[in-house]
């Protein structure tokens, strides 16, 4: 406001007229100014985690109720057709039996102790025994030689390396918990007390984080390698507290492989140092962020789930119905890809093509109703401003095919959901376990946390992984079939 002059009425009276109209411009130009401004801190305060990239998380206690961007495609709640159940069943040999005895009718109270039993009815019930730590003593024998008279000693097995220590399965357990189920240190370490009655030092847990991450080193080059070859890879990365800074958790993935990277960058740098977009040949979907599209030897495809958040943002705060129209239109095709043929790879040429008229024609009405900014008289430095609408026009317009590949081609999903999955759980380790105390251990569980991903997609027991992984045979993910 302090821009604005102040004028008295005694002075406007004795200005004349081109000072008048010079005087009701500059209130224009600053009326206009102040416009924008208060329309840019609107469009700030309307941003929740429905019309925007704006994490659901960022709005506290205050979040509003906000209506769900998905479309309903008709199924009943509850499991679908062919889903495979999960009740518990009944074995034929069960590994105990108790026979409770029947000595009086509980009718009439007579002695039945001597009546022969003509039936049983049967319960099971499932449980675990009391567990308690074993403890194995290895003894290497001790022997002199009367060859050459020096004592000679036997050899302890692998990994037997101190007077007393703890063992592989436990070191397991410690790093599945911590890993898996994002348990924190000290909480697992009573964990294992309360199961046992042996609590390790909080070191242990560290320790057993090591050693599973060297084990498994096979297992994420081998990740990497298949990423890099396979047909489609969704991209995405999160920030992440490591030892009081900002770091940056990079994920890759497909629907049978993830891998975590963190670095202290959040773009071309980092992405180049993960190893995978610089040699990756295929298809990267992923957001708009411009690093992405630095990696030209590449096709790209956009997140549709991005593009409907943004154009509910418009709807909800501009009301141009060409943002709805645009969005039902993204929807229509996603569900008729749905609906197509199993065995199908594409939509027919002539459903592509009203697909791709259709998104012209409602783009162009997007631009009729947001005109490029007037160029001011004087040449500021950078482009003009223009408003969000418009923005987002000339991006969709730019990545058209890209952001429409999901019609076209079938392999490509509608939307980047499956890697903005596998990035929610590292959120939920900071959530539940805090941030990182050291770069090391936020190494070790982004590359445990591939690991384990990467088993679980592939069907896997995650136990049994880690526990093959410290017996020196990790997982390896079998390599995908590759097109003749």
């Amino acid at each position: 406001m302090s821009d604005f002059p102040r004028v008295t009425r005694e002075e406007l009276e004795k200005l004349d007229k081109a000072a008048l109209i010079n005087l009701v411009l500059l209130f224009q130009a600053q009326l206009e100014k102040l416009s924008q401004r208060v329309h840019h801190l609107e469009d700030q305060v309307a941003k929740n985690s429905s019309n925007s990239s704006k994490p659901s998380g960022s709005e506290g206690l205050t979040k509003p109720k906000t209506q769900s961007l998905r479309r309903s495609e008709g199924r009943k709640p509850g499991g679908q057709e062919g889903h495979e159940g999960h009740t518990l069943c009944r074995v034929d040999k069960p590994d105990h039996r108790q026979v409770h005895g029947l000595n009086s009718c509980p009718h009439c109270e007579n002695d039945l102790s001597h009546v022969a039993v003509s039936g049983w009815e049967s319960r099971q019930v499932f449980d675990i025994p009391p567990v308690q730590i074993e403890v194995t003593e290895h003894q290497a024998e001790i022997k002199e030689c009367p060859a050459c008279g020096k004592e000679a000693r036997a050899t302890f097995p692998a990994g037997v390396t101190q007077p007393v220590q703890y063992g592989p399965r436990l070191q397991v357990q410690a790093s599945y918990l911590n890993n898996y189920h994002f348990i924190p240190i000290a909480r697992t370490c009573e964990l294992l007390n309360d199961f046992y009655g042996q609590a390790p030092a909080y070191a242990f847990v560290g320790e057993a984080n090591q050693s599973v991450e060297t084990s498994i080193e096979p297992a994420l080059t081998k990740i990497r390698e298949q990423l890099t070859q396979a047909d489609v890879v969704h991209f995405d990365e999160t920030g992440m507290r490591v030892a009081g800074q900002t770091q940056w958790v990079h994920a890759a993935a497909t629907d049978s492989l993830t891998y975590y990277d963190i670095h202290q960058k959040r773009g071309q740098t980092a992405m180049t140092a993960m190893g995978i977009l610089p040699n990756f040949r295929g298809r990267a979907l992923h957001d708009h962020w411009k690093p992405y599209q630095n990696f030209t030897e590449c096709a790209h495809a956009f997140c549709n789930a991005h593009h409907l958040r943004e154009l509910q943002f418009v709807t909800d705060q501009y009301e141009q119905a060409w943002a709805t129209e645009l969005a039902q239109l993204l929807l229509d095709g996603k569900a008729e890809v749905a609906n197509a043929d199993p065995e199908g790879t594409s939509l027919s040429p002539d459903r592509l093509d009203y697909y791709d008229q259709r998104y012209r024609a409602i783009l162009q009405q997007g631009f009729a109703a947001n005109p490029p900014p007037e160029l001011p008289r004087s040449k500021p430095r950078g482009r003009p401003k223009q408003s969000p609408p418009k923005n987002l026009l000339d991006r969709l317009d730019k990545h058209q095919s890209s952001i429409l590949t999901y019609l076209s081609d079938f392999r490509v999903p509608f939307d980047n959901n499956l890697v903005e999955r596998d990035v929610r759980m590292v959120k939920v380790k900071q959530k539940v376990s805090g941030a990182f105390r050291t770069p090391s251990g936020a190494s070790s569980f982004c590359a445990i946390r591939s690991y384990i991903s990467t088993v679980r997609k592939q069907g896997g027991n995650v136990i049994f992984a880690l526990q093959s992984a410290l017996d020196g045979q990790p997982f390896i993910p079998p390599a995908p079939p590759f097109p003749a």
